[in-house]
This record gives C-alpha cells, structure tokens and sequence, in this order.
C-alpha cells in the first residue's frame, strides 16, 4: 500500500457497548440502521461494520436480527456499501456465529486475532470501568476462517496487538488464510497495543504481504490515529462503535457526521476516498451469492 491508493473508509455502525442515553444518535432498528447506511454512503463511507441489536437495544447474535439490519441496509443504499459482519463476542459459541454469517452472506467479516485482557479504565475513579478476558484461540479463529472459506466471506483480521499480526502468518503456512489479506490495527483498548502512531508503524510492519490495512482507533485518540494511518498510506474506520466524538469535542449527531469528517481528512493530506467499486477490488473481494430471505 501507498499515498497513492484510495483510502477504504469504513463505518461502525453501532457497536454492542453504547446506548442512546450515552449518544441518541446510536441505531437500534432496521430502519435506524437503513437511515444511518444512507447517511454513511452520502458522506463517503463504503463499507459498513455491523453488530446487530434487538429493536429495543439489546445485543442480539440472532440470524433474525441480522438478517433484518442486512436487508433494511441494502434496500436503502443497494451495492453502494460492503458488508461487514461482527463475530466478535464473548460467551456466544463459534456455532452460532457461523450460523448468521452462513444465512446472510456478508462480503465481509471480521475475525479477532487473539485472546487478551479486554477493559477501560478510568484515571477520575483510579478504577477500571469494566474489565474482562476477552477469549479467541486459535481453534475458534481456524473454525471461523473455515466457515468464511466455504462461504466466500472476505476476513477483516482485526488486530489488537503486534502478537496478533504475528498470528497471522502460520494460518497462511496452514492454507487456512488466503492472501491477499484485510487487517485491520485495533489501537486504544486497554490490555492492547497502546495508540501512537509509532505502535501503528510497527504493527503494520509486521504484517504479512500482500495486505490492505486500516488502523481503528478507539476513543479519544480516534483521530490522531486516523491522521496516522493516512499518512502512512493506510485505510481508516470511524463510526459510533469506536468514538461518539468529533475532533472538536462535539458529540456526533449521525454517524455521517464522523464518516464526513474522516473523508474530509483523507483530502486534506491529499488522498482521496476509494468508490465502492475500488474498495472490492483492493480487498479482493469477489462477487458474492445472493441469498434468499425466504
């Protein structure tokens, strides 16, 4: 990759973690999705990342849920967006995931590259908000890659560590992962690389080629990491999973607003946003089964 790619802008949509009382502006239903995707492709995002929700919030793994935030989106903006399915989680079996991938056929879905200790910590309280051990062994990760192998879904390898990265190379040893790959550098979380734009060198020098790469950035320092990743000739992700902020400290109205910002960024360092049509053809994404409601 280089300053001279297009740069992938992709939107988390809503996340499993934030609520309406924290930011209004968070998706429950598939309408909300719908009016939120429409919102996202006017801006220049072209790839949406998506965890699914009951209409009244809840965190839902159903095949139900998603297959109805899927269908709402399409029916808004059609092929003008990628698909990107969570299957991240915690406590939900590998079995159920695979289920709602199998059924809806995202282009994309994201794979958690390691296991890790998962939290947020608060320097007003000296205290840790949450904090958890976040599991992916490598069998659950071999048993997802297998089932996004037999199903045509593009892996997004969401990379939370340099470890992570280094996790990456004996499954394409195995045959398990086929190049080229779609890494993603997950930077902000505590019990992860810490988010400077020299840990988001070395990471994305440890990737293995050939590669697209994006950088995540969690929180506050979304931006800055945004601004890194640009300047490194990388893709970016924003969105109200990540960051409820703009840079000026307002809190986004829709997540266009964020997808606005990040696209009005990338020409401000003298890149320009990937179409739709460009960013299936850097992360080498082929045309996907359709696949019935019914």
């Amino acid at each position: 990759m280089s300053l001279e790619d297009p740069v992938v802008i992709t939107c988390s949509i809503s996340g499993a973690i934030a609520n309406r009382e924290q930011c209004p502006a968070i998706p429950y239903t598939p309408a909300e999705y719908a009016a939120e995707a429409r919102r996202i492709v006017d801006e220049g995002g072209v790839m949406i990342h998506i965890h699914a929700r009951t209409p009244d919030g809840t965190p839902s793994y159903e095949v139900e849920d998603f297959q109805a935030i899927s269908e709402a989106i399409r029916a808004e903006v059609a092929e003008a967006v990628i698909i990107n399915f969570s299957t991240g989680t915690i406590g939900v079996p590998v079995a159920k995931r695979i289920a709602y991938l199998r059924a809806c056929r995202p282009e994309v879905a994201a794979l958690n590259m390691g296991s890790m200790n998962y939290a947020k910590y608060s320097r007003a309280r000296r205290d840790f908000v949450f904090k958890m051990v976040f599991a992916n062994p490598f069998e659950e990760i071999i048993e997802l890659l297998e089932a996004m192998n037999e199903l045509g879904i593009k892996p997004e390898h969401e990379c939370f560590d340099v470890g992570h990265v280094g996790s990456l190379a004996p499954l394409i040893d195995m045959g398990v992962l086929r190049t080229p790959l779609h890494v993603d550098c997950v930077m902000g979380v505590v019990g992860g690389i810490p988010p400077t734009a020299r840990n988001l060198a070395a990471m994305v020098d440890n990737i293995p080629e050939p590669a697209h790469w994006g950088v995540i950035g969690i929180s506050r320092d979304q931006w800055m990491l945004v601004s890194a990743a640009l300047s490194l000739g990388g893709s970016i992700r924003v969105g109200l999973e990540d960051n409820l902020y703009l840079p000026d400290g307002r809190m986004a109205r829709s997540n266009g607003e964020l997808i606005a910002k990040a696209r009005q960024m990338t020409e401000d360092m003298g890149r320009r946003a990937a179409s739709v049509q460009e960013a299936r053809a850097m992360l080498a994404i082929g045309a996907r089964e359709r696949v019935s409601s019914a």
